[in-house]
């Protein structure tokens, strides 16, 4: 059983604890993580998620991401997910906040971030259950992946900022 700090919208913690899976009470929101990993060649990574997992089997999605667990900070949390998903290690200090987004309808309170890295291309560890696979693409394909049917459908609103920018 995995458990997660609740919020109020403000991002102030309620004291209620949350457990993955069941619903989440009006006005409560639990922490979500996002890390898009950029090699200093100027590509990103794109992970190929499992097709086991609920949401969005099998499609590609930005670097890697997962909710807070109790007692976890955003940049900790987004640190471990990396770990986890892509076997890159990394610290607080590398991580560039990109976004900070409130979504009522998942009831989420999303950390984006960018982490430049130097990391060897084919060094990437895909973590069971979670990803399949990966690939490196250019910043227009990346751009582009945002819109394509094979991409996760709901991160682009989130990263528009920051693609505007490429």
């Amino acid at each position: 059983m995995e458990l997660w700090d609740a919020y109020d919208r403000n991002g102030a913690l309620t004291g209620v604890d949350l457990v993955r899976g069941q619903k989440i009470p009006e006005g409560l929101f639990h922490l979500v993580v996002e890390v898009l990993v950029r090699h200093v060649d100027g590509t990103f990574l794109l992970m190929h998620r499992d097709y086991a997992k609920p949401n969005c089997p099998g499609l590609f999605e930005p670097g890697a991401g997962g909710s807070a667990i109790k007692g976890e900070e955003p940049q900790a949390a987004a640190v471990r997910e990396l770990l986890e998903e892509t076997g890159i290690r990394a610290c607080r200090e590398d991580l560039k906040p990109l976004y900070h987004v409130v979504r009522e309808e998942s009831h989420a309170i999303y950390f984006g971030y960018l982490l430049e890295t130097d990391i060897p291309k084919d060094s990437i560890i895909l973590q069971e259950g979670e990803t399949i696979g990966f690939r490196w693409v250019d910043a227009q394909e990346f751009k582009a992946a945002f819109d394509a049917p094979w991409f996760v459908p709901f991160m682009k609103p989130r990263c528009e900022a920051y693609l505007k920018t490429l």
